[in-house]
């Protein structure tokens, strides 16, 4: 009987950058993400994620290239990267690096054209008429699978195999809409090849899974996906975030949500924090101002959870990378970013604790949010101006001076009360 999940919370303290190979470098392969990766690393990065690195199928694809989450076969590499040996010498010189490699795992659905549909049509979905398709919106360029074929699960387990025996683990496209059970035997599987393979899983919106149930179709929530994985999206509540930055919410809905996580969700839990992906706007166009922008960044870095940068994202990049044609990302050393980064990475790994209980408060009328981090033998404040505005903030610390973290200058906190300048504070209290 398999085992349920002991999720190893110090991956908590750790920063994932996500490469999407094709944008990241002007020759898009492997061998070009090498000579990266130190200044990857001097990011604070501990895990690296390969946005998929599989051969894209040619039959309705979008855009001139083609998605990479349309994937014609799973065990074969995107001859535009390289070969399986370059794939390897990338994940050795990562190692060599002290992190690790991570590769996108995509397996509700594959091209129309994909070896597996020309092999095994019995493995898709088929529509109430009979003809192949997908489940969910406007994925013309796929065909979902159908789990419901013991088969397929041996043919996708023995792929997951394979790849183990190369990277570290993997990040699992839409993980929801993939039965729990098969992760939970892919799980089994892989750890007898890697035991410390990591898994990631892009969990869903609430309204997908409300869109799913309400037309009869699998999907799993955030805890049902804790059976099988290390670590999850925060999209449970991404639509509070997602309403704020459109003017359309609050911000202390938002904050309230992030505690309502940490009474919810399984003590050891592990969410990836985030203030832009592949598939989000660029935190830079949410927030063009740089100082609310870092503002924002920092407080993700706070978070409880692991944090995480998209590539590009530190040279402040507003357009975001097509997934469709090739559109590599401008690094302007005037946007560079990178010491900033580098200090909350800092901060993350030598003072938030992994091991602490998150909570936080937004006031509406300043934008600025308070949040600390306790355990029994620490408690770490942090204090956010979301709207970069200037002001006096309550706070529930005792009166006198403390080493702003980020800065380096000296907070102080006089009748329970401190000032802030607009600029993002996290100080330790005892």
């Amino acid at each position: 009987m398999f085992t349920p999940r002991q999720r190893d919370i110090s991956l908590r303290g750790k920063i994932i950058y996500s490469v999407y190979l094709r944008n990241h470098t002007p020759e898009g392969t492997f061998a070009a993400l090498e000579g990266d990766l130190d200044r990857i690393k001097a990011l604070g990065t501990d895990i690296i994620w390969l946005l998929p690195i599989h051969p894209i199928g040619q039959l309705n694809k979008k855009g001139g290239l083609g998605c990479p989450y349309s994937i014609s076969d799973y065990r074969g590499i995107n001859p535009a990267y390289g070969t399986e040996d370059d794939l390897k010498h990338l994940v050795g010189e990562i190692h060599a690096r002290g992190m690790l490699c991570i590769i996108d795992v995509v397996y509700n659905h594959t091209s129309h054209d994909s070896v597996l549909f020309r092999e095994h049509p019995e493995y898709f979905y088929r529509k109430e008429d009979g003809s192949f398709g997908n489940r969910y919106g406007d994925w013309t360029d796929v065909l979902d699978l159908d789990y419901s074929n013991r088969d397929l699960w041996d043919y996708q387990i023995e792929t997951l195999v394979k790849w183990a025996h190369i990277v570290d683990g993997f990040r699992c496209d839409v993980a929801s809409c993939v039965p729990v059970e098969f992760w939970e035997q892919a799980v089994e599987a892989v750890a007898k090849v890697n035991p410390g393979a990591v898994w990631l899983a892009e969990s869903v919106y609430i309204g997908h899974v409300q869109f799913a149930r309400e037309f009869g179709y699998p999907v799993a929530t955030d805890t049902d996906l804790y059976r099988a994985f290390d670590m999850e999206y925060p999209y449970d509540i991404q639509d509070y975030f997602n309403r704020y930055t459109e003017g359309k919410g609050r911000l202390s809905d938002y904050v309230n949500m992030l505690n309502f996580q940490e009474h919810v969700l399984p003590s050891d839990y592990i969410k990836v924090r985030f203030i832009e992906n592949h598939d989000t706007p660029r935190a830079s166009r949410l927030f063009p101002d740089t100082d609310q922008m870092l503002n924002w960044l920092a407080f993700a870095y706070f978070q409880k959870g692991t944090a995480m940068l998209y590539g590009g994202q530190e040279w402040q990049n507003k357009e975001s990378c097509t997934l469709f044609d090739k559109a590599v990302f401008s690094r302007d050393p005037e946007k560079d970013i990178s010491p900033m980064i580098t200090r909350l990475g800092e901060i993350k790994k030598s003072l938030l604790p992994v091991d602490a209980d998150f909570s936080a408060a937004a006031d509406d009328a300043s934008g600025i949010v308070t949040a600390f981090l306790t355990n029994k033998s620490a408690r770490v404040a942090g204090v956010f101006s979301l709207e970069k505005k200037s002001g006096e903030v309550c706070l529930d610390v005792p009166d006198g001076e403390y080493t702003d973290e980020i800065a380096g200058g000296t907070v102080t906190v006089s009748g329970r009360k401190l000032t802030t300048a607009g600029k993002p504070m996290i100080f330790k209290v005892r």
